[in-house]
C-alpha cells in the first residue's frame, strides 16, 4: 500500500490573485509528474469551494485574496478540520502575519521571489508531513518575534500582574489619568507603581 501512494501525484490547489502567477505555478507544478492540479482560484470563496469539492493534499495559498482574504480561507479550514496541508505564498511575511501563520497551523511558506527554487521541495515535504519555512528569507521576523517572546518572558519575572497590566495600557498610548480610571485607582498610585516599573527595568520613563 505504501508503494501504491507513492505513486499517486501530489493533489493540489492553487489559489492566487493574480492570473500571471496562478498560470506561471500551474506550468511548474505541470513539468513535474508527482503532482496533479485539481483547481486555480483567484478568491477566497473559490478556493474554499475547491479545497471542499477535490480535498487537495496541499493547498497552494496567497493570502492576499480578494473578497475572504488568506487568513479566513485558513480559519474556515481549521474549524472544518480538513486533511490538507497549507503553504502560504507571498510577497513578504512580518513578524504578526508570522505569528498567525503558526497560530492557523500552516504547514509551509515560501517567498514569491524564490517560488521557482523552492515551491517544489516545500511542496514534497509539507506533503510528507514535514514543515518548511524558507529561514533565511523571513529570519527578520521570526527573530523579531523571538526576541518579544523573550521580552514578555522577561518581564513575567520582573513584574507583578498589576504592573504587567500598567504597562499594557502605558504600551496602547494612555495616559496616567485614563489608567487611573480603567483600573479603578488615583493617579498617584499610578505614577508610584510606574516608578517602581521604571526602576526593575533600569528606564527612565
Amino acid at each position: 500500500a505504501r508503494g501504491l501512494e507513492s505513486m499517486m501525484p501530489i493533489r493540489l490547489v492553487l489559489a492566487d490573485a493574480h492570473p500571471l502567477i496562478l498560470a506561471g505555478l500551474q506550468y511548474l507544478f505541470h513539468q513535474e509528474d508527482d503532482f496533479q492540479v485539481l483547481a486555480c482560484c483567484r478568491d477566497g470563496e473559490e478556493t474554499l469551494q475547491a479545497v471542499r469539492q477535490h480535498r487537495p493534499h496541499v493547498l497552494i495559498l496567497d493570502f492576499r485574496l480578494p473578497g475572504k482574504d488568506g487568513w479566513a480561507v485558513l480559519n474556515e479550514l481549521a474549524a472544518e478540520s480538513p486533511l490538507v496541508h497549507v503553504v502560504l505564498l507571498t510577497d513578504a511575511l512580518d513578524v504578526e502575519e508570522a505569528l498567525q501563520a503558526s497560530r492557523l497551523s500552516v504547514s509551509g511558506v515560501v517567498l514569491k521571489e524564490m517560488a521557482d527554487r523552492l515551491l517544489l521541495p516545500c511542496v514534497r515535504k509539507v506533503h510528507a508531513g514535514e514543515r518548511w519555512v524558507e529561514r533565511g528569507s523571513i529570519s527578520r521576523a521570526l527573530d523579531t518575534l523571538l526576541r518579544r517572546e523573550a521580552a514578555a518572558r522577561e518581564l513575567a519575572k520582573l513584574l507583578t500582574p498589576r504592573e504587567r497590566e500598567l504597562v499594557d495600557w502605558v504600551g496602547r498610548g494612555l495616559s496616567n489619568r485614563d489608567i487611573a480610571a480603567k483600573l479603578g485607582i488615583s493617579e498617584g498610585t499610578v505614577k508610584i507603581h510606574l516608578h517602581h516599573i521604571y526602576k526593575k527595568l533600569q528606564v527612565s520613563s
